[in-house]
């Protein structure tokens, strides 16, 4: 337990709570650096329901990228599905190489504005990763291993459980750290069409010339995208076989 309070996630995750919930230490200090700005501290709204707002929409994105990309994974690396592996990488590129905004303003006058085009953009965005490594982790366990499932008489079903997930989840692991990661820096430009994120204070310190408004929002979605991936980090080592 002890050592547990040297661990980087402890202390940035640490730092991200006090900033969370008490911005307004901070305001002699953004008083002091930018005099002409009042108030100081973004007040909108709070930043603990920024937080939650931001979370929900990069979780829902990213459980969805999670589940097709990884049920394509599968299809794609079983006999009946290998002729579609191209296709099916050919769609998520196009979902990782169009850009977020330019979903968004396809997405809004279809979905309207809010939670709705921007859950859509991140999902297409988070696509690309989970699916790459979802087959680089299944079609790298080791056919000795394949066959000697096969020998213990175990079927497809039971070799994918028992065997390939399994070893694949290190690697799928990481596919989805990337997306994720990637996703709550993404999640800010939702706030362009009315979702609540760390981008809300960011841009609205844009359209009012108020700096440490867009400081703030910056720093928490920096600090947050921190604290996740050093969560997947420590998640990735426990999922790592021994040796």
């Amino acid at each position: 337990m002890r050592g547990l309070w040297k661990t980087p996630v402890v202390w940035v995750g640490l730092l991200f709570v006090v900033l969370l919930f008490d911005m307004q230490a901070l305001r002699p200090l953004f008083a002091a650096w930018f005099p002409a700005v009042q108030p100081e501290i973004f007040g909108r709204a709070r930043f603990v329901d920024l937080f939650l707002s931001h979370l929900g929409l990069v979780a829902e994105a990213s459980a969805a990228a999670t589940l097709i990309s990884v049920t394509l994974a599968i299809f794609v690396t079983r006999p009946v599905g290998r002729d579609f592996r191209t296709i099916a990488n050919m769609l998520a590129t196009i979902g990782q190489t169009f850009p977020p905004a330019a979903v968004l303003a396809l997405a809004v006058p279809m979905l309207g504005f809010g939670t709705r085009p921007t859950v859509v953009a991140l999902f297409l965005y988070g696509l690309l990763p989970i699916l790459e490594n979802a087959i680089a982790g299944l079609e790298g366990v080791p056919d000795a291993l394949l066959e000697a499932g096969r020998g213990m008489g175990l079927s497809s079903w039971q070799l994918l459980r028992d065997v390939e997930l399994p070893l694949a989840a290190p690697v799928i692991l990481a596919g989805i750290r990337v997306s994720v990661t990637i996703g709550i820096g993404t999640a800010t430009i939702g706030s362009t069409v009315g979702a609540l994120t760390f981008g809300t204070p960011i841009f609205d310190g844009l359209a009012g010339n108020k700096l440490p408004y867009v400081l703030q929002g910056a720093v928490l979605v920096a600090l947050f995208a921190i604290v996740t991936d050093l969560l997947f980090a420590v998640l990735a080592r426990r999922l790592q076989p021994p040796g």
